[in-house]
């Protein structure tokens, strides 16, 4: 089968436009549809239209000179944003050097004199012009493209927010195809499936064509996006895949559907030079009256491609900037958390410090003048203020390590009531005559699995706390439940309470309620416990009521899974 090309002939002489017609169709390498003018005007027209792969122009027409008709081509071609190129052959009545060569200058492809011409002389020339027409519009195109590619990767990574990015990239996307749906399918790392994060859908989109993935290796899970054009629904299903580990799986399982046109996302790897896969850039495309797919040119799927590169490097930016925030942040915190740190301990370690110093002092020059009470009493005094800067130093090791990601969970088997009736009894051994400590058990407690010594820790802070902030004594409660998968405690004071506006900064380092007066304390306590409390895949709860007390619930997995 001949290729067919299209050729336009203007020419106001009948006979001859007759006789390039008759030598034309003899042409054994090429058929031709071939459509005459007999005025420069109509040709224009014409061009406009079907943009020819090749014209035969007359140099004397009635309405204007070749000359004038190869400017006004010229100009539509560039008002119009035409990629075409239309090869031209001028052809005269009388050879003339001076005009052929003002031709050429022109950009014409070749210049015949009429008197001599042959089929085949006329059959060579078009052909030979049809071939630089054809590359002549692939190096427009290609120009053009690389214009578009460029313009949209500019816009893309003009932003280095990331959604914005996407939001940009998928507008972009659609304009530039010029497809009903784009589509950015990111494979969501850790997870059992993939999102689709940013979707466009023009106002052209039919409903038929809506579902983007095929369902025979993609099973649509939970409820769809909706997207609304033109009144109605159309449906985006994010998607779970069989084998969400191997996304070129996907990929490959994607691209057979015709109308969907897929480039993977890879995002580069400094480190070991490996490509990570981000995701999937899709353009879908519906014809609009057969409702068949679109066949996919290769000049797009390059484009597409192109696209998704400069996405990737905008992704990658947007990421390093977001890694980089972070690391500002935590830095800042960390920098926030050295100052409190510093100023706290500087306080909570001066009083207990003096005190220990005057009674230090106190029996040094008049030890031989006291009584053995009073002695007594300076010593108790040394003692109990060493124990209290003994636990100020355990507390801010164990912040210290919690806050380096040091503090290692190691869980083994523990009988929770010979545990926490141990730590009873050791508090009933230090407590005032003012408080009275009740343990309370109820349900199975067998089966935990956990870290002893961060047990402790939760256990110490949170009794500590409640016999420190009930200063006037009273009843402190322990409650331990055991159920099929988890184990329940809870400690109750009736001590002054925390005010509710308060109550969910507490978990974090050094913070202290407004109404603790001179009670002396470092606001580590909770988020210590809390810390350990999360190592055990656990949570922690407070209620607290002003003047009323405080109720601490722990909550933590027999065995973590």
């Amino acid at each position: 089968m001949l290729n067919s090309r299209t050729l336009l002939i203007v020419d106001d002489c009948a006979e001859d436009r007759k006789i390039y017609r008759r030598y034309l169709l003899k042409d054994t390498h090429f058929s031709y549809e071939i459509v005459d003018a007999d005025s420069a005007e109509t040709g224009l027209s014409l061009w406009q239209q079907m943009q020819f792969d090749a014209i035969l122009l007359d140099f004397c027409l009635p309405d204007m000179s070749g000359f004038e008709f190869l400017e006004r081509l010229e100009n539509q071609k560039i008002n119009n944003y035409f990629d075409t190129h239309s090869s031209v052959i001028m052809l005269t009545g009388q050879g003339n050097e001076k005009v052929a060569v003002q031709a050429m200058k022109k950009g014409i492809q070749d210049y015949l004199v009429k008197q001599n011409l042959k089929a085949d002389v006329l059959q060579l020339a078009v052909r030979n012009a049809i071939k630089q027409s054809c590359l002549q519009t692939q190096l427009s195109k290609k120009n053009r493209q690389q214009r578009l590619i460029a313009t949209t990767a500019l816009r893309i990574r003009e932003s280095l927010d990331l959604e914005q990015i996407l939001h940009t990239a998928v507008a972009e996307v659609q304009q530039l195809l010029k497809c009903d749906r784009v589509v950015l399918y990111q494979f969501a790392l850790g997870t059992a499936g993939e999102k689709i994060v940013q979707s466009l859908a023009s106002n052209r989109q039919p409903l038929e064509c809506t579902s983007i993935f095929n369902s025979y290796e993609i099973a649509a899970v939970g409820a769809s996006n909706h997207w609304q054009c033109q009144g109605e629904i159309c449906n985006i299903y994010a998607a779970s895949v069989h084998q969400p580990d191997h996304p070129h799986e996907v990929f490959e399982q994607l691209l057979n559907r015709q109308a969907n046109l897929i480039v993977p996302i890879n995002l580069s790897q400094e480190l070991n030079h490996e490509a990570r896969i981000w995701g999937l850039l899709v353009a879908h495309q519906c014809q609009q009256e057969s409702q068949t797919a679109k066949i996919w040119q290769p000049d797009e799927v390059e484009m597409l491609n192109e696209v998704a590169v400069q996405l990737a490097i905008a992704i990658q930016q947007a990421e390093l900037l977001a890694q980089t925030q972070a690391s500002l942040n935590k830095e800042k915190q960390l920098n926030g958390f050295k100052s409190q740190f510093i100023a706290t301990v500087s306080h909570e370690y001066r009083t207990p410090l003096a005190s220990i110093l005057a009674a230090a002092s106190t029996l040094k020059q008049h030890g031989d003048k006291l009584d053995d009470c009073k002695q007594q009493r300076f010593l108790e005094m040394i003692e109990d203020k060493a124990r209290h800067l003994s636990k100020l130093i355990d507390e801010v090791l164990q912040v210290n390590q919690i806050e380096l990601e040091k503090t290692k969970f190691k869980p083994i088997p523990l009988d929770l009531l010979q545990f926490f009736s141990e730590l009873m009894e050791q508090q009933r051994l230090t407590v005032g005559e003012k408080h009275e400590l009740t343990f309370k058990i109820n349900g199975n407690c067998q089966g935990f699995w956990g870290d002893r010594g961060l047990l402790r820790q939760i256990f110490i802070n949170l009794i500590s706390n409640a016999i420190k902030y009930s200063p006037d004594g009273g009843d402190i409660e322990f409650h331990l439940i055991g159920k099929d998968t988890e184990i329940i405690f809870s400690i109750q004071d009736n001590g002054i309470g925390i005010p509710s506006q308060e109550q969910k900064n507490l978990f974090q380092s050094f913070s202290r309620a407004s109404n603790v007066d001179t009670i002396p304390g470092t606001g580590l306590g909770l988020a210590i416990a809390k810390s350990c409390v999360d190592l055990h895949g656990g949570n922690i709860a407070l209620d607290s009521r002003i003047g009323q007390g405080t109720k601490v619930t722990v909550t933590l997995p027999k065995r973590q899974n």
